[in-house]
């Protein structure tokens, strides 16, 4: 009887790591299946498929589709793969532009501010080396952000630019809009000038951020901004002579730290421990929180911090630490110096430009000194005098080794007569100017006298009674009342 022979299946079960295979072959006469069994390790899988013939082996499962574009890579640009030399041996000034340059016309996500695309947080990593170069690394197109540069050394050559910055946010070229660049940060790096120049600089940009930054060795500025808006410096240090104070050279130093021209910037807790000027603002609506200025002692003709804003300042300098250095702020106008140290006879000094000096609190601060009689306040009024004084308060300051000088004078005199006289000019700011005054009249004699402000010119204050009596008299004298002054 003829047979026919159904196709062959092929079972396989995994239990235990053994291979179970079963063979069923089915003929055409119907008779009994014929089983075959056979097991193996799971390491001897592979062998099963090899035991085919070579010719036809079974094909490996199908990968998995895959999008038909590839993938987006991080925006993350090494310079060392540009050809940056770590070791600072070889000119690495092409290759790390190279790297900015591709970061800058890298692939956009969108807008920031408007004209300003927003390069998605693209980096520039500068991979831990020391990188020499020989010219600015200056941004050769405007209007992008959402970028960081970040982790390693920069040192100016021999031949660096003397009036060059080693990272210069101003571009070569600009593209017409109303910022240059926005959300850019400068973080985790080491800047040496070489005394060739300056740090950083920053021109007409948006929220730009300097963080974690130390920058030395400067002769012109550590961080220039210029215009722009919201640029924030913090926890960075800044010094022409690497030092901790004492360095013998110190009446040579030159240059300034920090340079703010622009509005509503913030430095917050710096270090300035060398330079000339630790601080030039002459921008208005700025924070100074936490700086530690002791860039050149105030007796060689340093300054920590100056207020070049005559007229609106609109400064707030707080929980700072004026070391030997101290402030200098031209017809200022909306000031606040709070909370802060000010030590080695540092003192604050208004320097009259059109004698005009409005809306300033200094309270709550601390001066120590060398019992030498320096003035915490003092005036400059070489070019003309103060004329126009309103809301002034100095007040609440305490004092050691230095001379008290205040808007507020409280004092007391006694005596068996018909008139008290009390002598503010050792403590009060400004001369011949007595707005306010407060007293009581204490006696204890038998008879009510009649008594009176009879005088407060020169700074004293002369109370009178009708009748001769013995007094006690408690007087308050306010020169910044609110009201107008001139003279």
């Amino acid at each position: 009887m003829a047979t026919s022979t159904l196709p062959i299946f092929f079972f396989f079960m995994l239990s235990s790591g053994i291979i179970t295979c079963m063979i069923v072959g089915v003929y055409g006469d119907h008779t009994a299946p014929h089983f075959s069994r056979k097991h193996s390790y799971h390491s001897h899988l592979p062998n099963l498929f090899l035991e085919r013939d070579s010719a036809s082996p079974i094909p490996p499962p199908a990968p998995a589709s895959t999008p038909s574009s590839a993938s987006p890579k991080p925006l993350v640009y090494h310079v060392t793969s540009y050809g940056a030399d770590p070791t600072g041996k070889a000119d690495s000034t092409d290759p790390i532009l190279a790297a900015i340059s591709d970061a800058l016309k890298g692939p956009g996500n969108g807008f920031l501010m408007e004209g300003i695309v927003n390069l998605g947080g693209a980096r520039v990593d500068l991979d831990g080396g020391n990188y020499l170069i020989s010219r600015p690394i200056q941004f050769p197109v405007a209007g992008r952000g959402n970028l960081v540069i970040h982790g390693g050394s920069l040192t100016a050559s021999g031949d660096f630019p003397d009036n060059g910055y080693l990272i210069d946010l101003s571009p070569a070229s600009n593209n017409g809009s109303g910022y240059n660049y926005e959300f850019v940060t400068l973080r985790d790096l080491f800047l040496d000038s070489n005394f060739r120049g300056g740090g950083i600089q920053v021109i007409n940009s948006l929220r730009t951020n300097i963080d974690n930054c130390y920058i030395t060795h400067f002769n012109t500025q550590g961080i220039q901004v210029q215009g722009g808006h919201e640029t924030y410096i913090r926890y960075s240090y800044l010094g022409q002579h690497i030092t901790a104070g004492g360095d013998p050279g110190e009446r040579n130093f030159s240059g300034t730290a920090i340079a703010l021209s622009g509005n509503d910037n913030s430095i917050t807790d710096v270090v300035i421990f060398s330079a000339a000027t630790g601080i030039l603002i002459s921008g208005q609506a700025n924070t100074l929180s936490g700086v530690h200025c002791y860039n050149k002692a105030t007796s060689f003709g340093g300054t920590g911090i100056y207020l070049k804003t005559p007229g609106l300042t609109q400064t707030r300098i707080v929980n700072s630490y004026l070391d030997f250095t101290g402030i200098v702020a031209e017809d200022p106008v909306q000031l606040t110096i709070s909370s802060s140290f000010f030590l080695g006879d540092a003192y604050i000094l208004f320097k009259s430009i059109n004698g005009v000096v409005n809306g300033v609190n200094i309270v709550d601060n601390m001066f120590s000194g060398s019992d030498k009689g320096i003035e915490i306040v003092q005036l400059d009024q070489s070019n003309r005098a103060f004329n126009q004084i309103d809301q002034v308060v100095i007040d609440r300051n305490n004092v050691k080794g230095m001379k008290l000088k205040a808007t507020v004078a409280r004092g007391s005199v006694e005596g068996n007569g018909s008139s008290w006289t009390t002598d503010f000019n050792s403590v009060l700011v400004f001369p011949d100017l007595i707005k306010q005054v407060q007293y009581t009249f204490i006696t204890n004699g038998r008879s009510f006298p009649v008594h009176a402000l009879r005088n407060v010119s020169g700074n004293k204050i002369v109370i009178q009674s009708d009748v001769a009596v013995p007094a006690s008299v408690h007087v308050t004298a306010d020169q910044g009342g609110v009201g107008s002054f001139s003279s």
